[in-house]
């Protein structure tokens, strides 16, 4: 399992898309995703895709180490590809199951809602693949730095979400180890009928809840008897400096902006 779970992990590297600065990684995602939304055509799905797998390769993450990553959102990506078999109508019958039709825009509705989703995961995996949880966390800081005149805990929001980033990993490797040990007696929560399935996760769920308010409880007794106290000011070991590179690799969203306009119509 824990092979299958990239989310929130980070492989250092020393690639372009490595030594961007973590901020316009952050907008150049959030730009990215929003321009995906944009999408009606096969052509430009085919593009954004085609974006994503360049980006992908100047980050030297290997195609099949990244598809091998969507397994654990699969499940959703067929469930809503079946919804929209059965509630979008339009087109030609494609197939007649008496109960209900399969049509030719429920297939197309389907098959672009599930690309998009694709996308989306595929680009803000490979942005935690390429940036520590320090340097998000030094992001957000930064970004939100505006909101701390109207006393918003700027500083504790980005810390929260970068630990809860970080956690993912670590919480899906200590649910391996307790899948292995209740293997090992005999429970097995991946055969039998869906309901045994479901009645086996239960066991799973109680020892993972309590490991994770034990690791919470010793990362919050960690954090405070070395001092730490988020209302204080506070300095950063590692300084975010945008360079050129970073406006150029910037700039090249209004060229994909520009792409994906023409060929939507």
């Amino acid at each position: 399992m824990t092979d299958k779970m990239i989310i929130g992990r980070y492989i250092p590297g020393n690639t372009i898309i490595h030594g961007l600065d973590s901020r316009m990684k952050m907008i150049y995602v959030f730009l990215f995703m929003i321009l995906i939304f944009f999408c009606n055509t096969w052509s430009s799905y085919a593009f954004m895709l085609l974006t994503v797998l360049v980006i992908m390769y100047l980050a030297k993450i290997r195609f099949w180490f990244l598809i091998k990553g969507l397994t654990p959102v699969m499940l959703l990506f067929i469930f809503t590809f079946v919804m929209h078999l059965i509630v979008t109508k339009g087109g030609p019958v494609v197939l007649d199951l008496k109960l209900f039709t399969i049509e030719q825009n429920g297939i197309q509705q389907g098959a672009f809602i599930v690309l998009r989703l694709v996308l989306l995961v595929m680009i803000s995996t490979i942005m935690t693949l390429t940036t520590s949880p320090i340097s998000l966390t030094d992001a957000i800081e930064s970004m939100l730095r505006p909101l701390k005149k109207i006393k918003f805990p700027v500083h504790e929001l980005a810390m929260m979400m970068s630990i809860s980033l970080r956690f993912i990993p670590t919480l899906m490797d200590e649910l391996d180890r307790i899948i292995k040990a209740q293997t090992s007696r005999g429970s097995d929560v991946t055969a039998g009928s869906i309901f045994n399935r479901l009645k086996a996760i239960i066991p799973l769920l109680i020892p993972m809840f309590i490991s994770a308010f034990k690791r919470a409880d010793d990362l919050a007794v960690a954090m405070e008897s070395r001092g730490y106290n988020a209302s204080n000011q506070r300095t950063t070991y590692r300084k975010l400096k945008w360079k050129f590179k970073d406006s150029l690799a910037l700039a090249t969203i209004l060229i994909i902006a520009i792409i994906l306009y023409l060929l939507r119509n």
